[in-house]
């Protein structure tokens, strides 16, 4: 066991529900263990009321399932589980089966960074039974919380425009690994940089982008705001961007002038100052107005203090002078409500059977078969999204069908261009997918959103992107609903 992402040295594959477990007593118990299965994670709804989410954490999830073993404490644990009669929770030849069992299902994802849609597949898992149930709940874990925060992250950077925003919400995040997550999921969302050194040097995050200003405690340290900037100064001459409102934000704006015009005299440049409470938008302009007449033009203006992409939004249309943006509390979101649902099982020398999971909400009705999306695009972007069984040949066009209104169809152009958003990851159990750089994640990311319309990533009322099911996998799976449904929950009952 080596992951070489994961910042864990203990195996991970414990890391799981205890349902899981149980589950895979039963499959095995009832010699259905390999029987061969196809799992989807996918998600209902965009986090945040969005009209769009940005998929991470693929680059976790291989880490984790190419070092998934049982050890021998893992098993001796599980042997202390106890049921509700006292006794051993499992049995111990099944346990043994643990033990001997190793990864070798098919990984088929979308890469990090890609712009996705509800009920759209982000991971597809194909194998033995057992196991791909077994890694649904780290699968869940690894990508639904960085996919939640990359959207967040990419929202925040769209509303911020060219100017950069930087991670600060180490301090804030649930925990060391949620910082982890956090800093790597906003770095590939679009912040610029990070206050969180350990994360960037194990992240691989260029250390020119590791950025940070300076606290309250160490201006309240000195006996005069201009003698703790005088002191960071002589400490750190090329590293001077000063909080300003510790005591008043004008006078402070006033001391950090005094202090750049001693460090420009001695060969330095102030890098600018930090507002951090206030009415941002007056005080962002007057500090711009006194930097610009002192001659500091190229100084920055960066504001914190709880922004979010509202916020950072509205002091925009307000002509805040702000060049900066430091996002911190509001980065963290509640995680993305991503599933991972059977969708289809094959016996030994069968044929495939599709699974669907039914509701009374219509939105938690499952897709059955093998997923795949295709994604249509012009030069002027993306235009629909057409989910649709991989057994189905579309490259000479079809019809897609809305999942809400089955009188909004669209045919599919065969001429159009065109590709697959699920690439393979994982052959066997082993990778075969060539991971990418963080920077080169960052760009997929970018040019993602390039394709996406404004209307789409607009906050209030997005556009709805156009997603729905090829012809022949709507119909399978409407008349799946009305073979599972059975007697009409509508049928009138005698009382």
């Amino acid at each position: 066991m080596s992951y070489q992402k994961l910042p864990y040295k203990q195996n991970l594959t414990l890391f799981t529900d205890l349902y899981q477990l149980t589950m895979g007593q039963v499959y095995w118990a009832e010699g259905m263990a390999e029987w061969e299965s196809v799992f989807h994670h996918f998600y209902r709804a965009n986090p945040s009321g969005g009209g769009h989410t940005v998929a991470a954490g693929l680059e976790f999830l291989i880490d984790y399932l190419t070092n998934l073993r049982f050890e021998e404490d893992d098993i001796k644990y599980l042997t202390s589980v106890p049921g509700n009669d006292g006794k051993p929770l499992f049995r111990i030849e099944y346990l043994q089966y643990l033990k001997n069992l190793e990864f070798s299902c098919d990984v088929d994802a979308v890469p990090e960074g890609t712009v996705m849609f509800p009920h759209e597949p982000l991971v597809r898992v194909k194998g033995h039974l057992l196991m791909a149930q077994f890694v649904e709940t780290a699968l869940l874990n690894l990508i639904n919380y960085p996919t939640a925060i990359a959207t967040h992250a990419a929202r925040i950077a769209w509303a911020a425009g060219e100017m950069p925003v930087l991670d600060f919400s180490a301090r804030r995040a649930p925990g060391i690994d949620g910082a982890f997550t956090a800093t790597r999921s906003a770095y590939i969302g679009g912040f610029a940089g990070t206050s969180n050194v350990w994360a960037a040097r194990h992240l691989g995050i260029p250390a020119k982008d590791i950025k940070g200003t300076m606290a309250h405690s160490l201006v309240m340290s000195f006996d005069t705001e201009l003698e703790a900037f005088t002191a960071y100064a002589r400490a750190m001459p090329n590293n001077c961007l000063f909080l300003v409102d510790t005591y008043g934000t004008i006078e402070g704006v006033r001391h950090a002038i005094e202090v750049g015009k001693q460090l420009r005299a001695n060969g330095f440049e102030m890098l600018g100052i930090r507002l951090d409470s206030g009415d941002l938008a007056r005080l962002s302009r007057r500090a711009r107005r006194m930097l610009d007449e002192a001659d500091f033009r190229k100084a920055s203006i960066v504001a914190t203090n709880d922004l979010n992409e509202f916020l950072i939004q509205s002091l925009r249309n307000q002509d805040a002078m702000i060049t900066v943006w430091g996002v911190g509390t509001n980065l963290m979101t509640p995680s993305l409500a991503g599933v991972y649902k059977l969708a289809a099982i094959r016996k030994p020398g069968g044929d495939w059977t599709p699974k669907i999971k039914l509701s009374d909400q219509p939105i938690k009705v499952s897709i059955p078969g093998t997923l795949q999306v295709r994604r249509y695009r012009t030069l002027n972007g993306n235009i629909a999204d057409c989910i649709y069984d991989e057994h189905t040949d579309i490259s000479q066009g079809g019809t897609m069908i809305s999942m809400k209104d089955q009188t909004k169809q669209m045919r599919l152009p065969p001429n159009a261009q065109s590709h697959n958003l699920l690439v393979p990851v994982m052959r066997g159990g082993q990778p075969v997918y060539q991971l990418p750089t963080i920077e080169q994640i960052r760009h997929h990311r970018m040019v993602e959103l390039h394709h996406v319309s404004d209307s789409t990533k607009r906050f209030d009322n997005p556009d709805e992107y156009r997603v729905g099911l090829e012809k022949s996998l709507y119909l399978q799976r409407e008349n799946l609903i009305i073979e599972r449904r059975g007697v009409s929950d509508w049928e009138h009952e005698a009382l």
